[in-house]
């Protein structure tokens, strides 16, 4: 076994369970009652944010019994790296959003750069209201700007560097069933 797979894994190993898999599946469905409540009648475009909205946006649509187009954004900052840089865009939207109501779907409300970005872009290709949608809200006060929320948030974590349900750690472990914390960080 090469010594940066067994890095990665002895990382799991050592990781502090913040959410179990179990904590995090409630939260999505309270995630998804409250996005039912609010977009049910608005023929929303859903937005996955990629590669980190991937788990969270699966595992949410089901729950969302309504009709809705469903797509993918790839923006980043982070790159597998542990800390992010310049917004890179590897996948723009494809539909026309004049007039459209569009739900954004990320695995973490950081500090927002790249949420506050593609909210910004939907805005600017015309979309009527824009919604955004994370399991995670990272409790610091490092926000792209003040008072920086998601319209929707299943769980507030600490300030840690997090894995797990779509976070990757240096592009390992979005396939974790639970939310986890680097040992130390």
């Amino acid at each position: 076994m090469s010594a940066d797979l067994q890095h990665i894994k002895q990382v799991m190993a050592e990781a502090d369970c913040l959410f179990t898999e179990a904590q995090v599946e409630a939260a999505l469905d309270g995630l998804a009652a409250d996005i039912c409540d609010r977009l049910v009648d608005s023929n929303p475009i859903v937005y996955s944010v990629m590669n980190g909205g991937l788990i969270i946006t699966g595992k949410l649509l089901p729950k969302l019994p309504f009709p809705m187009e469903v797509s993918y954004l790839h923006a980043t900052r982070y790159r597998n790296k542990l800390s992010g840089g310049e917004l890179f865009w590897k996948a723009r939207a494809e539909h026309s959003l004049v007039g459209r109501t569009v739900l954004i779907v990320d695995d973490i409300l950081d500090e927002g750069h790249t949420l506050a970005a593609i909210v910004e872009y939907c805005r600017d290709a015309g979309a009527d209201k824009v919604f955004t949608a994370v399991l995670l809200d990272k409790q610091h006060d490092r926000k792209a700007y003040a008072g920086m929320r998601a319209d929707f948030t299943g769980l507030d974590v600490e300030d840690r560097y997090i894995f797990g349900y779509g976070l990757d750690y240096k592009g390992y472990w979005r396939n974790a069933a639970g939310i986890f914390a680097l040992k130390g960080h």
